[in-house]
């Protein structure tokens, strides 16, 4: 059963990932000022080494001035000898055991927090609309909302024309670095992201009015990356899973698919989530006891999008926990690659330990991770953001872990 795990499938650039099982992105909070440092080499090489059909790098935010962390990797348009450097160290380590590594890309948007980036406190951050990040709806939870991201300035041309930019060159230097490919990250409520959205996108321009335009930003990136790199980089888009409330809002979600499947997009990977609505880390229904054929969150989204595109290359990421419910997902061509962000993070070596290897059974091969709950000082404060980010948390804390050579590991059971 195994094999369905460890065949190869090749992106239409000519990248072969050697299984089907992928690293996907995560926060990692550990950059050296804007630069990759010694911690992402060891985290790296250790994950390199794991088995992985191929690894994601976590956020590297595109943009100096709006950054989503000050502790993430970022780029700058002009760049020291020594960044290219660190990218090339970094791209080595990842890959020195033939694990194809791409680099996730990313501008938060309204998601960059004041004072993150090179910009002052009162400086607002930029979005496709002035539409205001909502933590929640308690009284404490729009404060905080206000203090911390209040209300973005709705982006003009040149700030669409920027971006674009800014896309480009860290794609460029993803590739000068060695890297095997990029991803654009148009999910979790990311500018990409807000700019698909009608709810974040009000534009009546060029950019906002159908779903077609909401899409043109994501194509304009696309077009000019393929300007600057060859034709063997690999080009992938994270994206929403759709708010599946009406028919409407799919088929929407549909047409911006298949405008971008036009534009030389070698694999797409469904999540899902924004900072509003913490889907990636639990699903539609974390209450719902899913069977090994439903145990992805977003596998419905994803057979939605093989129904209209059946040669796009899929990628699922959140939930997946055992064997048999990813061996189920792949043979159900609901999805083609598996993403694993918490299992690759409690277990780096997790495809060649436990997953891939022949020697553990089915019912054994099985990723149990419990949930971590916040301490009661924390669960007393009404913010469910803050709430549910305390399991993320443990997470960055393993990899950091990983970043100095110690062993990460799954949460204490209670």
């Amino acid at each position: 059963m195994t094999t369905t795990l460890s065949s190869t499938i090749e992106a239409p650039c000519g990248l072969v990932f050697t299984n089907r099982l992928v690293k996907a992105a995560m926060a990692e909070a550990m950059a050296s000022g804007s630069d990759p440092g010694d911690k992402f080499i060891q985290a790296y090489s250790t994950w390199g080494s794991g088995g992985w059909g191929g690894l994601l790098t976590g956020n590297v935010d595109v943009s100096a001035k709006y950054r989503g962390s000050n502790d993430s990797v970022g780029f700058k348009p002009s760049l020291p000898s020594s960044t290219l450097d660190a990218w090339t160290k970094w791209a080595l380590a990842s890959q020195s055991a033939g694990t194809p590594t791409l680099v996730q890309l990313v501008h938060p948007g309204r998601q960059s927090p004041r004072k993150n980036g090179e910009r002052g406190f009162s400086e607002p951050s930029i979005s496709a609309s002035a539409v205001p990040l909502q933590l929640g709806d308690g009284l404490v939870e729009r404060v905080l909302s206000k203090l911390l991201f209040g209300t973005p300035r709705e982006m003009t041309q040149n700030d669409i024309d920027e971006v674009v930019q800014e896309f480009t060159g860290a794609a460029k230097l993803a590739y000068e670095s060695g890297f095997k490919g990029v991803e654009l990250h148009a999910a979790h409520g990311y500018l990409l992201s807000q700019f698909l959205s009608p709810r974040t996108n009000l534009r009546t321009d060029d950019y906002g009015g159908t779903a077609a335009k909401r899409a043109k930003i994501v194509t304009d990136i696309i077009r000019a990356i393929r300007k600057e790199v060859p034709s063997s980089f690999c080009v992938g888009l994270k994206l929403n899973s759709a708010d599946v409330a009406s028919s409407e809002s799919l088929d929407e979600s549909l047409e911006q698919i298949g405008l971008i499947a036009k534009e030389q997009i070698d694999f797409l990977e469904i999540s899902g989530g924004s900072y509003e609505n913490l889907r990636m880390a639990e699903g539609d229904n974390p209450t719902e006891n899913r069977s090994a054929k439903r145990e992805a969150f977003f596998l419905d989204y994803a057979r939605a999008v093989r129904a209209r595109f059946p040669k796009i290359i899929l990628m699922v990421t959140g939930g997946f926990r055992s064997r048999a419910g990813m061996i189920a997902a792949l043979e159900s061509n609901a999805c083609d690659l598996i993403g694993l962000a918490r299992p690759a993070a409690a277990f780096p070596h997790l495809p060649k330990d436990l997953l891939l290897n022949e020697k553990v059974a089915d019912a054994d091969a099985v990723v149990d991770l419990v949930k971590v709950k916040a301490g009661w000082l924390v669960s007393m404060i009404p913010v469910k953001a803050l709430n549910a980010g305390i399991d993320t948390f443990f997470y960055v804390g393993q990899i950091h872990k990983m970043g100095v050579g110690q062993q990460p590991g799954p949460p204490p059971k209670v």
